[in-house]
């Protein structure tokens, strides 16, 4: 259906599938008339309530600047003494220009960004996006912190399809020996299933988890959450405590960031399924650290060949971006 608005020196302007509309109608204003051509029933079919205001604000509706530019000269019209539009339909007129102009939906962003991407990538790379549709084929596994600045999608560029990716509190990987969680799910699945080629662990600057495991005393409170998780860093704790004790605290936590990486990438291998393929060269390990203060980002590999039994992991192919 069409919503037809006339409005004086003002152009046309039509909105289609308007979800209020029982039928077409035109709405024209005649300063020399005493009456209303907006019949009451139609005013009540539009501006019924502030849940209809609600309605008409869900339909994202953009209002040609023209028209914009008359709001005031309406709202004068419909709230003066010249008879026609209720107070009612100008409150409603009224909330819904603000609502245009001020976007205040928190999700309204959100849309506009997917709408680009589907005009701009998903319908100009369709047949991509219709294979995704059939399967995947990750060649990456990423382990990233959950923290809100770190999206590697974002950092890294990323685009659907090229990477598998878990995020969790401080980018941290379980033992083989542990319990189940997400994390060994998504390593299960990732190796085994979808033969990932590599498997990358971000760690990051002022990472809070990281700034929780530091600050804890002994084993932590294992009623929280957050401690009971944290403490899987535990070793990377007590190799940073043993080399930078005298460090200033936010040095000690940047030092923990990076070690804790390695001690993940060193745990990796004692998953069987994983040690077994990048013995045989078809599974690469990676690290690495992104700074988002100085905007740098430091990667690494697992040099396999180099690994001695109990000392850790060598590593090679070092860069700074």
């Amino acid at each position: 259906m069409l919503l037809r608005c006339f409005v004086p020196c003002c152009p046309i302007f039509e909105i289609p599938n308007f979800p209020l509309m029982a039928s077409h109608f035109s709405i024209s204003y005649d300063p020399s008339s005493s009456t209303s051509l907006l019949s009451l029933h139609t005013q009540q079919t539009i501006f019924r309530s502030s849940d209809k205001v609600n309605e008409f604000e869900r339909t994202q509706l953009r209002i040609p600047a023209l028209f914009r530019g008359k709001a005031a000269n309406l709202q004068t019209m419909a709230s003066g003494n010249t008879p026609g539009l209720t107070q009612e339909a100008n409150n409603c007129t009224y909330e819904a220009i603000v609502y245009g102009e001020n976007n205040t939906d928190v999700f309204y962003d959100m849309k506009q960004r997917f709408l680009a991407f589907k005009k701009l990538k998903y319908m100009d790379n369709l047949e991509h996006f219709k294979k995704l549709a059939d399967a995947q084929a990750p060649k990456f596994l990423v382990i990233a912190c959950a923290d809100s600045r770190v999206c590697p999608s974002a950092v890294l560029g990323f685009q659907p399809g090229e990477a598998f990716t878990v995020r969790n509190i401080a980018n941290l990987v379980p033992s083989y020996e542990s319990g189940p969680t997400e994390t060994k799910a998504a390593l299960q699945f990732s190796v085994n299933t979808l033969e990932v080629e590599n498997i990358l662990v971000i760690g990051h600057s002022r990472c809070g988890g990281i700034q929780a495991l530091m600050s804890m005393e002994g084993e932590g409170d294992s009623r929280s959450f957050i401690h009971d998780w944290v403490i899987v860093g535990k070793k990377a704790k007590e190799s940073t405590k043993a080399v930078a004790s005298n460090l200033h605290f936010d040095h000690q936590c940047q030092h923990c960031e990076k070690t804790s990486i390695n001690h993940s990438l060193e745990r990796l291998l004692g998953y069987p399924w994983i040690e077994e393929r990048v013995r045989k060269g078809s599974l690469s390990l990676h690290g690495g650290y992104y700074d988002f203060v100085n905007c740098t980002f430091e990667k690494w590999t697992v040099d396999y060949g180099s690994k001695k039994e109990g000392s850790g992991i060598a590593v090679k192919n070092q860069s700074v971006w």
